[in-house]
């Protein structure tokens, strides 16, 4: 309509410059009619001068005039003719104008009574212009609801019909390619996109398909995918292998293929349709017209002559519009292969039935089509309940009823998990543990033609066995892996099969390498590093490898590293040998160490009792002349003495008779531990050695206001033993508990009689042995005053100690720090036995 509305302006200002034009012309006309007159024209310039008497000159200015008078004149005139020519054009063409603007308004109406969309490309315009409903091809997205989204197909049309569109257009745009395309909108709705090239315009109509149009449309497309469809099938049936046919409701034959013409021997299918050859004989042709007459199809296995050969064919036929159709496929190898496959399956219905496993069968419909003697036996059933083909429910709820099942909290949706091998394509297996104690193996597999297949194993025993097994096996692995021996296990073969961390460590191996199970030279080569004598090797490798003599070889190998290790190689009953290592350097270098210092020990034990006895016995020479001149000098014969000389000779006698008392000790723990000391063994009067030890510290007592009490049975009696070395005993625990008793307090000597000992206990109220001390009391030379009055040389309780053991008893002592000391020492009764014993 603006195009109209264009090309009317466009002839009114056409109209207005031929007017223009008109005017000027006239005008120059007459002026240039007048100029001519005047200087061309003598005679008509004469007479106007003659005429109005006017000379030349005056002729000639009032020609001008004149001339210019008439010139306004005409051009008045001619304006006002053409004004209101042109006032007259213009009210028509304003009339048409209207008339042209209703009438496209009419044509809009009526293109647009529907909603379409119109899209023109001008010749050699590249965008084009867009009118109509553009909510047919409006993106859904607020964002893109822009006139010129609907050239991007892409947004409101899926991917396929967008592409086909895109094409379409450019066709159209390049070529004029007209083209008509029914298309759907992503959002459902169906549209008809239709291109034309006209008037040099591309011009593409965009409209929705709805009432009859979109019916038409849609069977007009269904028409179409119906012939193809039909074109398709009766290619199909054409070129299909088997024979195949329709006939009409009258029985002749309409369509006939290749393979049916081949089977009926014609020449080719329109020779058999005029024929109207049969495929099937009497019979078989009876009962396919009984079942297509009963509005049934047709299903049969039947033999066919083809070519002289007798053939077998399934043959399916159909009631369809208009007659029926046919099809016989030939099942010749599928006969044969199921008459194969029945023999089969007897044969093995035969094999199965002798199997010691349970197996039973279950068809498609999960009833019982097969079970062995073995499966009846398993759950003791009812042969005449299992002939009746039960279904496999009813078999597991009459197991369940007579507890033969595992036992379960949802039986129900037991048996669905179970039952859902039915719908699986793989074996599955399971355990089950019956309430009797025995364990099934029960493997279900799924049938190519529908159905399962049980089987069950008792595999109670072999479970029990397989537990004992993994047990012992764990067992020896945890044993192994913690040993603190190395261990590694070569088979027959020289190779390792096993081997314990420790071993790796030992001899710094790759865990790696070794469970790759190398060879024992592989292995020596690798702890050739730290020992390497071949000898140990080569005996090794015999140990393991050697079929006779096997028997266990122990082995010491000192590595380089200064480890010392002990090696025993024990053949094993399966033809492999053990190797174990232990790490014995820490023992060895122990023992060494404790040999040597026992050798020294014992060589400066031997210089101190050899020293010992030497200085006691040099000493003990001067120290007699000294106390046998003491003795002479105090005697009343060689003369008086002074009371000052009397006091220094009574300190001589005194320090020289208790250096002789420790001499004599010395002497005496020397002896013993040479092993020299002899008993001389008689019967002891316990009486009489109490009194007899008491009687030598007399003058202590009374010096330190101590009190002996002494508590003894009167008829304790005696025992064996040597009475001079229990007096020294007694003596020296006395002596001992009054140089740590206070003064003023009380010292116990108590003797007991047992049924095998005579036992002494002297006890006193001094300051208590420290634990620390306690150990150190029987060394030689170990005197501990703690704070008491005591002074010694440390000897008198090893002297008490050696001489209770030399005689075969035992000595004890308890303190209490703070609250006294008690010494106790058992002496056997019968020194035979004692002795008897000792050799």
């Amino acid at each position: 309509m603006s195009g109209v509305i264009a090309a009317i302006r466009r002839t009114l200002l056409s109209c207005t410059s031929l007017v223009r034009d008109g005017l000027v012309g006239i005008g120059a006309s007459v002026v240039l009619a007048t100029s001519a007159a005047r200087a061309e024209d003598p005679f008509i310039g004469q007479a106007l001068a003659s005429f109005f008497n006017l000379d030349r000159q005056e002729l000639a200015a009032l020609t001008l005039a004149l001339a210019v008078l008439g010139f306004s004149v005409l051009s008045t005139i001619l304006l006002m003719r053409t004004r209101i020519r042109a006032e007259r054009t213009e009210a028509r063409l304003r009339t048409d104008l209207h008339a042209l603007q209703v009438e496209a308004d009419r044509f809009r109406a009526l293109l647009f009574a529907e909603p379409q969309v119109l899209i023109c490309w001008a010749a050699g315009d590249s965008r084009p212009e867009i009118s109509g409903d553009t909510s047919l091809v409006m993106s859904q997205d607020p964002q893109q609801h822009q006139p010129q989204r609907i050239l991007a197909f892409g947004t409101w049309l899926p991917p396929e019909p967008a592409l086909q569109i895109d094409h379409a257009v450019d066709a159209l745009l390049d070529a004029g390619e007209g083209f008509v395309l029914n298309l759907t909108t992503s959002t459902g709705r169906a549209i008809e996109a239709m291109g034309r090239a006209i008037g040099g315009q591309a011009i593409v109509r965009i409209r929705e398909l709805s009432g009859l149009r979109r019916e038409l449309a849609e069977m007009t497309l269904r028409h179409k995918e119906l012939s193809e469809e039909t074109e398709t099938l009766r290619g199909f049936a054409s070129a299909a292998p088997w024979p195949i046919w329709t006939r009409r409701t009258s029985g002749a034959l309409s369509f006939a293929n290749a393979a049916y013409a081949r089977a009926t021997e014609a020449s080719g299918p329109n020779d058999a349709i005029d024929r109207n050859l049969e495929l099937l004989d009497s019979d078989d042709r009876n009962n396919l017209a009984r079942a297509l007459n009963d509005n049934q199809p047709f299903a049969a296995r039947v033999p066919i002559v083809i070519s002289g050969e007798r053939r077998i064919y399934d043959v399916h036929a159909l009631n369809v519009s208009g007659g029926s159709a046919g099809m016989a496929i030939d099942a010749s190898e599928a006969a044969a292969l199921s008459a194969a496959l029945v023999r089969m399956a007897e044969a093995h219905r035969r094999t199965l039935d002798q199997l010691s496993s349970g197996v039973a069968v279950f068809d498609a419909q999960r009833r019982l089509a097969f079970y062995n003697d073995s499966y009846r036996r398993l759950w003791d059933l009812d042969r005449t309940f299992l002939d009746n083909t039960p279904d496999d429910s009813s078999v597991l709820d009459k197991l369940r009823a007579a507890r033969k099942l595992p036992e379960q909290p949802n039986f129900r949706e037991w048996k669905a998990k179970l039952h859902e091998a039915y719908r699986a394509v793989e074996p599955a297996k399971d355990v089950w543990y019956l309430p009797d104690g025995r364990a099934l193996s029960i493997v279900t597999t799924p049938n190519p033609e529908g159905g399962v297949t049980y089987l069950f194993d008792d595999v109670t025993e072999s479970l029990e066995l397989a537990r004992r097994f993994d047990g012992l096996i764990r067992v020896q692995r945890e044993t192994l892996d913690n040993l603190a021996e190395a261990v590694a296990v070569f088979g027959s073969n020289g190779r390792a099969q096993l081997f314990n961390p420790a071993f790796a460590k030992m001899w710094k191996l790759s865990d790696e390498a070794m469970q790759q199970h190398p060879h024992i030279e592989m292995v020596e080569s690798w702890c050739r590093p730290l020992f390497d004598d071949a000898s140990t090797w080569q005996t090794l490798r015999g140990a393991i490898t050697g079929i006779e003599n096997r028997v266990a070889v122990p082995l010491k190998l000192e590595r380089k590293d200064g480890s010392v290790l002990d090696c025993m190689t024990m053949p094993l009953p399966d033809g492999a040998t053990m190797l174990t290592f232990q790490d014995i350097s820490d023992a060895e270098n122990v023992e060494r160490a404790l040999r040597e210092r026992n050798e020294a020990l014992e060589a400066a034990d031997q210089m101190k009792v050899d020293f010992v006895h030497h200085v006691s016995y040099e000493l003990r020479s001067p120290l007699t002349t000294i106390i046998g001149f003491a003795h002479l000098l105090s005697d009343p014969v060689t003369g008086p003495l002074m009371p000052k000389q009397a006091e220094y000779l009574e300190y001589i006698t005194t320090s020289t008779g208790a250096l002789l008392a420790i001499i004599n000790n010395i002497l005496d723990l020397a002896t013993i531990d040479a092993g020299a000391m002899t008993l001389n063994l008689g019967p002891i009067d316990i009486r009489k050695t109490i009194e007899d030890a008491a009687e030598g510290i007399q003058d202590r007592l009374a010096r330190d206001r101590i009190t002996l009490q002494v508590n003894a049975d009167p008829s304790i009696g005696n025992f064996t033993g040597d009475e001079r070395r229990v007096v020294q005993v007694l003596y020296n625990l006395l002596a001992n508990a009054v140089g740590f008793s206070p003064q003023d307090s009380v010292i116990t000597l108590t003797a007991e009689r047992t049924e095998h000992n005579v036992r002494f206990m002297v006890t006193d109220r001094g300051p208590g042995i420290p634990p620390e001390v306690k150990d150190k009391v029987f060394d030689w030379f170990e005197s501990h005053a703690n704070g008491s009055r005591h002074r010694g040389a440390g000897l008198g309780l090893s002297l008490v100690r050696s001489f209770v053991e030399l005689h075969g008893g035992k000595v004890r002592v308890d303190s209490v720090v703070g609250k006294g000391t008690t010494v106790t020492c058992d002496f056997p009764i019968d020194q035979t036995a004692h002795r008897n014993a000792a050799e």
